[in-house]
């Protein structure tokens, strides 16, 4: 059920004392949406629109105002937290100058903070920053400085500010992040944070902020001097960027006055498997882009079951014991600073038997003349890849005593999907010769009838 309202649509600006409201179902619907939409821009099409909404989430209905650019919501008061209000959901300009959410009763959802700083006007501006403004213009409050997981042309990043993108896991979130001589893509998960896209400057150079553009990312240092510039792929200017929920990719998108829709024009990541979370927990992602489970769950699948379903994960909460499975022909996409450097693999596997919080190892051993040994801690046994065999890693992932097997306690990714696609194959074969036979019986049959 969509309901959408246009009060005073053609307005870019709205002035103290002005409030919209959308009733707010007493029964839960699933598939309820109310918008109304009371300010927009009148530049290009697609252009910027202003909108309060009430959506169904988590079972009950949640109230929050956002800023669209066409039908893509480019910046959202609930981005970090739901409001589920009672009655009405109702956005007010008060005549203090607070902008603010609130319900029938009484219950405050969001709010500006500005009472009381002479704010005379919420204003919609053609780059699509919504902004609070005095009498003399000079802005109060502004939505390009509490970015949630994309960027407007004209919006600036700083080592302070990043963008966030929450998945469907409730414990695992992205990032995007500005960090001194690089950008980078993080999987944040129980408070751990592991990069799985860097973009790094050369000549040790500092990022003190980076903004976006028509033409792509720019970089800039402390005295405002261009660094370096991500481009795009194609010549259309660029409109908004976007950390995608689904995936952790990031996009900068521009829009097709053909197709009529927005389409990316640059991409972060471009091969599947080295997006973080391609297959699910325990899952690896195959050469031909598929996902497979570790030996031990014995199951093949493309989307993202449970791989660990027969036993726990949850380490800390149990004091049964485990042991550390080795997986031959598989690397981790995820980076972290190594837990210990020159150790032997036997002292960087007892670390993480005997750290509750860990729950996989990657162990590298790189140099000619001079080995440096590097012992890797993961707390999440995610965004695994299959790899050739001799490149000088080792992944091993915790699991209960006894899940591993009898056979011993490694697990040759190439053996076993080979295996699996040979036994793909022969089911294919013995389908074509059984058809192939049946034909020639129907065949015969009829000919000599």
């Amino acid at each position: 059920m969509v309901f959408f309202f246009t009060p005073g649509l053609c307005k870019s600006y709205i002035p103290i004392g002005f409030q919209v409201r959308i009733p707010v179902p007493s029964m839960y619907n699933s598939s309820f949406l109310g918008r109304a939409f009371f300010m927009e821009t009148s530049y290009e099409v697609p252009n910027f629109k202003v909108g309060l909404s009430v959506e169904a989430v988590n079972g009950d209905h949640s109230c929050s105002f956002g800023v669209f650019l066409g039908d893509y919501r480019v910046w959202n008061s609930a981005h970090f937290m739901q409001f589920y209000a009672r009655g009405i959901c109702m956005l007010e300009l008060t005549k203090y100058g607070n902008l603010q959410l609130r319900d029938s009763k009484g219950g405050i959802g969001w709010r500006s903070g500005t009472s009381l700083q002479g704010v005379e006007r919420l204003q919609l501006l053609r780059s699509g920053n919504l902004v609070l403004t005095d009498a003399m213009d000079l802005i109060k409050w502004q939505s390009y400085n509490f970015p949630t997981d994309g960027m407007l042309c004209g919006q600036r990043l700083s080592v302070s500010t990043f963008l966030t993108s929450f998945s469907n896991s409730s414990s695992i979130f992205y990032s995007f992040e500005i960090q001194n001589n690089k950008l980078a893509l993080y999987l944040n998960s129980d408070k751990q944070k592991y990069s799985y896209w860097e973009f790094r400057l050369t000549k040790n150079r500092s990022i003190a902020f980076a903004e976006f553009g028509s033409t792509g990312l720019k970089l800039f240092d402390g005295n405002v001097r261009k660094l370096a510039q991500i481009l795009p792929k194609r010549l259309e200017p660029l409109r908004f960027l976007a950390l995608e929920k689904n995936t952790g990719n990031l996009k900068f998108y521009h829009y097709s006055a053909l197709k009529g829709k927005f389409e990316a024009s640059f991409e972060a990541i471009n091969s599947t498997c080295d997006l973080p979370m391609a297959c699910g927990p325990y899952g690896i992602c195959t050469f031909s882009n598929n996902c497979t489970c570790i030996q031990f769950s014995r199951k093949m699948y493309r989307h993202d079951p449970n791989c660990s379903e027969n036993f726990s994960s949850k380490f800390c909460q149990s004091t049964s014991p485990v042991e550390m499975v080795e997986i031959i022909g598989v690397k981790s996409i995820l980076r972290v600073p190594p837990q210990r450097v020159n150790v032997s693999k036997e002292e960087c596997l007892n670390l993480c038997v005997h750290d509750c919080k860990c729950a996989a190892v990657l162990y590298s051993v790189t140099g000619t003349a001079i080995f440096l040994q590097e012992c890797y801690h993961y707390g999440v046994v995610r965004g695994l890849k299959q790899v050739e065999q001799g490149i000088g890693l080792s992944c091993l992932v915790k699991v209960p005593k006894g899940v591993g097997g009898d056979s011993g306690k490694s697990w040759n990714a190439k053996t076993w999907l080979l295996i699996t696609g040979g036994v793909i194959d022969g089911l294919v074969i013995l389908l074509v010769m059984g058809g192939f036979a049946y034909y020639m019986f129907v065949i015969q049959r009829r000919n000599s009838l």
